[in-house]
């Protein structure tokens, strides 16, 4: 690969002082929308990894997951009929495999989306030995050594068992690329990076995966927000859109998912179900309606003052929080200067106004998580505790409360 103009700092983001949010190479606050398109490197002709990536840029996503390798138990071909590595040995890499994901990097870059790549899946474990993992760990970090916008990751199951093979390729990859990108661990299945591998100096983020358990979620990433060393936590895999298993995952569950994800201090990855059962397929689900409804999530959410600055609260909600896939949740600024309530469904909630710094009055407004469409309440006393329901036909709400 013809090496890419380096940067003046590789690495696409950083983390804030106080460990809870990301931002970008400017230290401005990065909202991290991610979208797990495993097959993008693989199944595409470029002109429709662009076609798919352009979209997903348009709809407000920031962040793509991909898998370099694959995650089949039996090593796949890619679109050209290329196969990963020579003789089934991962430290035999196959150039003309890697010319096709050569072609799929410098699309993404070009779209200024960050990739997640994934170097390794526990399902081909028999492919893998310590000694392997490193080598071929070294060889990609040192192709893509000069690219900006890639951070690195590993799919091991979240056992102790994993983690020599973990260390391994965290060290292959460092090598690589002198340390240029991050690395980060995605456990499958779940729990979190951070139930094995959080002391680790080298993991700067955590990564959990709920799967279509939901209701997991928000108490998932919220156990990630209170471990120390602080740091980001991202809901890196839930419920895929569609039919997932047998089990619908609607666009509620998607805004569900949003919602719980950003109040309980983490960062969202979406993905329907069909991205990779029918890549081929991708004109039928790249606009489903959950992925644009996450274009609106993102807008509501950047328009809040400081909203990278979000402070998990459940205790706002003074009645009527809720549990499984009918938790609501709450949260504010660390200014106070106002607080948001996610009613998952069609709610009842008794909220603490004192929660938001006023001097006598805050207002309240009702916003529609499918459309944005805002409706003021009104203006209530500081220090009162009020009940409020949400709107009729509306299948969630959002409750804004604001210092007047």
């Amino acid at each position: 690969m013809k090496p890419m103009a380096a940067t003046s700092k590789i690495a696409p983001l950083g983390i804030s002082g106080n460990g809870r949010y990301l931002v970008d190479q400017k230290k401005q606050p990065f909202f991290w929308l991610g979208d797990t398109l495993w097959h993008l490197h693989r199944s595409f002709a470029p002109s429709d990894a662009r076609a798919i990536m352009e979209i997903r840029r348009d709809q407000g996503f920031s962040v793509v997951l991909v898998m370099l390798i694959g995650y089949e138990p039996d090593l796949m071909p890619n679109i050209n009929g290329d196969y990963p590595w020579l003789d089934s040995d991962p430290a035999k890499p196959n150039e003309k495999y890697f010319e096709h994901v050569d072609a799929m990097v410098r699309i993404a870059c070009e779209l200024d989306l960050i990739q997640v790549l994934g170097v390794y899946h526990k399902t081909q474990d028999r492919f893998y030995d310590p000694d392997r993992a490193r080598e071929s760990a070294r060889w990609i970090a040192n192709r893509y050594r000069d690219v900006p916008q890639i951070i690195w990751s590993m799919y091991p199951e979240a056992r102790n068992q994993y983690v020599p093979i973990v260390r391994a390729l965290a060290e292959g990859l460092a090598e690589g690329d002198g340390g240029a990108h991050w690395i980060t661990v995605h456990p499958d299945p779940s729990p979190q990076s951070s139930s094995f591998l959080h002391q680790e100096s080298w993991l700067p983020i955590n990564m959990l995966q709920t799967w279509d358990e939901i209701e997991q979620v928000y108490p998932m990433t919220a156990a990630d927000y209170a471990f120390t060393p602080v740091k980001p936590a991202i809901m890196a895999e839930g419920g895929y859109e569609g039919v997932e298993f047998g089990r619908s995952m609607t666009a509620l569950n998607i805004r569900r998912q949003a919602y719980w994800t950003y109040l309980a201090g983490g960062h969202l990855v979406y993905g329907h179900d069909e991205n990779w059962r029918k890549p081929d397929k991708w004109q039928e689900w790249i606009r489903a309606p959950g992925a644009s409804h996450l274009s609106v999530f993102r807008s509501i959410i950047t328009s809040l003052k400081q909203w990278w600055s979000i402070i998990p609260n459940q205790s706002i909600i003074a009645k009527g929080v809720g549990s499984g896939v009918e938790l609501n949740a709450a949260g504010h600024s660390a200014a106070a200067d106002w607080a948001l309530v996610y009613l998952s469904g069609h709610a009842i909630v008794s909220v603490r106004m004192d929660r938001v710094k006023a001097s006598e009055v805050v207002t309240a407004t009702w916003i529609d998580p499918r459309n944005g469409e805002r409706r003021q309440i009104g203006t209530f006393q500081y220090a009162d505790v009020k009940e409020f329901t949400a709107p009729d036909g509306w299948e969630d709400a959002l409750l804004l409360i604001e210092g007047a």
